[in-house]
């Protein structure tokens, strides 16, 4: 690996909060609307962003695909949603969960959250809570809007109405400012998710990014394609001196050196700006500099 690669690697590690404050003011352009009360619903509303995104967000500029996801799974005319299902697979396969550390708004929002000065705890030893966001995109994003419906043969999009706090805090929240229709249809739905939100707020100050690890069902999808992502982290084993600053600067609980394309790595470059010698970096394709007789094939 040549040195610019690694210089590559470690600005886009160290620019990472401006990247996430773009592609959230990107998701969600249409600002003026937050004070009219009103849902942005243009053509480009159809198309689906990357992150989790509340559609009913006066701003958002685009669909979010859980959302659409689950518009489509509880259709009456159901069969299979085609498009979604791209967008999932073309997303994963090009960056994996790099959308979470770089491009989802609410990610952002926990980091914000995170930086409030306080006391940290650890998930190290909460590991088995992963597990739940693969349960609640089965159950609440799959199932239930697929097998519960009403007498005309539709279904709630029951994570998005009951669980997504994204939902609360992009949509509910603002549309109650400017709306006062809104305002006053507001009930105990809206109460129970405020709780959700607050809970949420509560525990990323506390722990780094509570609702990615052990909830948002986003993730869970781009999870399964870390492995195979053409965006990937490699780390130089020959370059590695074992001095465990990389493990212990992730705080997604992941050792980067045994598996450093890990379903919980969210790509946000902690490790990479942690290595002492700098042993880890970006790769795309399995290159890892543009030079052809100098480029490293993925390990």
């Amino acid at each position: 690996m040549d040195k610019k690669t690694n210089l590559r690697s470690k600005k886009i590690a160290q620019i990472r909060g401006w990247i996430q404050a773009a592609a959230t003011l990107l998701t969600n352009i249409h600002i003026p609307n937050v004070f009219k009360g009103q849902i942005y619903q243009g053509k480009a509303k159809t198309v689906c962003v990357p992150g989790l995104n509340c559609y009913s967000c006066p701003a958002a500029t685009g669909a979010c695909p859980i959302g659409a996801f689950q518009a489509v799974v509880g259709s009456s005319k159901f069969k299979f949603s085609y498009y979604i299902t791209g967008f999932f697979i073309l997303l994963g396969v090009l960056l994996g969960r790099f959308i979470c550390g770089f491009l989802c708004p609410f990610g952002w929002f926990q980091d914000l959250l995170h930086k409030i000065p306080g006391k940290k705890l650890s998930t190290a030893r909460l590991k088995p809570l992963r597990y739940l966001k693969y349960i609640i995109l089965i159950v609440f994003v799959i199932l239930l809007p697929m097998l519960v419906t009403n007498s005309i043969g539709m279904g709630d999009p029951f994570f998005c109405k009951y669980i997504c706090p994204q939902g609360v805090l992009e949509g509910a929240i603002p549309l109650s400012f400017g709306n006062a229709a809104i305002r006053s249809a507001l009930g105990n739905l809206f109460t129970f998710k405020c709780l959700i939100l607050i809970t949420v707020v509560i525990l990323s100050i506390l722990f780094y990014r509570p609702f990615c690890k052990w909830i948002c069902p986003l993730g869970a999808v781009y999870s399964l394609f870390n492995k195979v992502s053409l965006l990937g982290i490699q780390v130089e084993s020959s370059k590695c001196v074992g001095c465990n600053k990389c493990a212990k600067a992730c705080k997604m609980d992941v050792d980067v050196r045994k598996t450093p394309n890990h379903m919980e790595c969210i790509r946000c470059g902690a490790c990479i700006k942690a290595c002492p010698t700098d042993a880890i970096h970006y790769q795309f394709m399995g290159k890892t500099c543009t030079k052809k007789d100098n480029c490293n094939s993925q390990q």
